[in-house]
């Protein structure tokens, strides 16, 4: 047997429902492995088909959705004529609903969603659909290697034309802050430790303030193209500014926030969109 791979085929940038955490962003690197006998061509799959198979499948199904533990007791899912909403209660007792076109959803069949159930989903929905000659199939997602501080940020872009309308997509991403020229890991620290597993929503966009329980709620709602789309969740898991949360706009915002507790000092400051992308902002 001969065995094929392929290192960093893809991004995986989407959200999902933690008991703990809430709305969580994140961020994987996408290797694969297929292992078997040589075809016609002397190949066990042409790299171009490894990439356009996987990648199709994972942008399909996966990549800037809201992806749902749909066997987890307290996640209720209701779907009529293509949207779906679905009510999920944290282990505080708060609970984050969503409503939206089903499209914008990533529905696993488990009771947590995390890096290995979501291997798992990948795995299944992909095996059916490769040559016979390949006799294992293996994928292996990851974060981006790294020791800078990292934040996990969802969010939705209502005026954006393709995935990134979707209301509760996101991202694990890191910070640089440069302070007078000079790398300030403090600054980032905190600003990590501000967005951490936050909704970054548009001031905009919220539609009603509300209270639960212990809980204060945020509702947040626009059409878009895709459909219309409704988010609420606890107010302590919000942040919220006066644009949309492009990431060109969170680096500013950072600046821009920087520069008035320090106004005598200049600031650079890039934020990550994902892994390797993003903007810088100046103040």
């Amino acid at each position: 047997m001969t065995k094929l791979f392929v290192n960093n085929l893809t991004i995986i940038d989407s959200s999902l429902l933690d008991q703990d955490r809430g709305l969580v962003g994140e961020s994987w690197r996408v290797d694969v492995e297929l292992e078997g006998s040589l075809n016609q061509q002397g190949m066990v799959l042409d790299f171009a088909d490894i990439k356009r198979q996987v990648k199709q499948t994972i942008d399909q199904y996966f990549d800037h959705k809201l992806l749902v533990p749909a066997n987890n007791p307290n996640c209720d899912i209701t779907d009529s004529n293509g949207t779906t909403e679905i009510e999920f209660q944290l282990n505080s007792g708060a609970v984050i609903r969503h409503h939206s076109p089903t499209t914008a959803l990533g529905l696993i069949a488990t009771g947590q969603v995390n890096t290995e159930t979501l291997t798992t989903a990948i795995v299944d929905r992909l095996t059916p659909g490769l040559p016979e000659n390949v006799d294992n199939f293996r994928l292996r997602l990851h974060h981006e290697p790294t020791s800078d501080p990292s934040f996990h940020y969802s969010h939705g872009l209502r005026q954006h034309a393709g995935n990134c309308q979707r209301i509760a997509h996101g991202h694990r991403s890191r910070i640089e802050i440069y302070q007078d020229g000079e790398r300030n890991q403090e600054l980032e620290s905190e600003w990590t430790e501000l967005w951490r597993d936050i909704y970054i929503g548009n001031r905009s966009d919220l539609i009603r303030r509300l209270t639960s329980g212990n809980d204060d709620y945020y509702q947040f709602g626009y059409r878009a193209e895709h459909g219309e789309f409704r988010l609420e969740l606890p107010k302590r898991l919000c942040y919220l500014i006066d644009t949309d949360s492009t990431v060109e706009n969170l680096a500013q915002h950072i600046a821009d926030s920087l520069k008035q507790s320090h106004l005598q000092s200049g600031f650079q400051v890039r934020v990550f969109e994902g892994v390797d992308k993003g903007a810088i902002g100046t103040s």
